[in-house]
Parts: structure tokens; C-alpha cells; sequence
């Protein structure tokens, strides 16, 4: 499993990100992507990037994927998604925060899987 963070100029390219998660890049988003405020991920943003991040990002959804850190990152590598596309790997501080989270935080109204659920 990993933690995918997706920061966005609006819900659009938001929406476009995460369906370039699933069908460009193949991974399998597991439940339902969650909103989470675009200040509360700024010092995971600066670390991972090593760097300020953009201050004109208007939104950051967090979107929870079945596939393993290494192959998520691997795959979004091949896309050319709308957004900027972080994996939060677990060797980062805030993983554990951001995991325990998750399904507290709002859902992101929207997103619909492309995918038929095997169930």
C-alpha cells in the first residue's frame, strides 16, 4: 500500500490526476480519494521536493493505492498527470500521520473508478 499526495490548481486537474493514477500509470486506488488542507501537507511537500512548494496550489487530496511505495513511484514516473504527484513513502515522518488520517478526512466528491470492482 502506499499514500499517493496530489497537489492541484483546482478540482479539475485534481480529477484528471487521479484518473491518470489509475489508468495511465495502473495502479489500483483502494477506497475513496479524501481532501486534506493544502497547509497541513506543506512540510511533507518540502521535504520530498527539497524545496519551497508552489504557492498556488488551491487544493491537495491524499488517494491511498493497493500497490507497493516502489511501484507507485515507478509508474507515476511514466505519466504526465496535470498535477504535482507526490508518493509519501514510509521512511518519511509524516506516513504515519497521514495513514492514521486517511479515512478521517472528508472524502473527495467527483472521482468515480474507471475499473469494475472485482467483487
Amino acid at each position: 500500500m502506499a499514500l499517493i499526495l496530489i497537489r492541484a490548481m483546482n478540482k479539475k486537474k485534481a480529477l484528471n490526476a487521479i484518473a491518470d493514477i489509475e489508468r495511465h500509470a495502473g495502479l489500483s486506488i483502494k477506497g475513496k480519494p479524501r481532501i486534506i488542507d493544502v497547509k497541513d501537507i506543506f512540510d511533507v511537500t518540502k521535504r520530498v521536493i527539497k524545496q519551497d512548494p508552489r504557492d498556488d496550489i488551491k487544493i491537495a487530496i491524499l488517494v491511498m493505492v493497493q500497490e507497493s511505495t516502489t511501484k507507485s513511484i515507478m509508474a507515476i514516473r511514466k505519466t504526465h498527470p496535470p498535477a504535482h504527484i507526490i508518493v509519501v513513502s514510509e521512511e518519511y515522518p509524516e506516513f504515519k500521520v497521514l495513514n492514521d488520517t486517511f479515512y478521517k478526512l472528508k472524502e473527495f466528491e467527483g472521482y468515480y473508478s474507471s475499473k469494475k470492482s472485482k467483487n
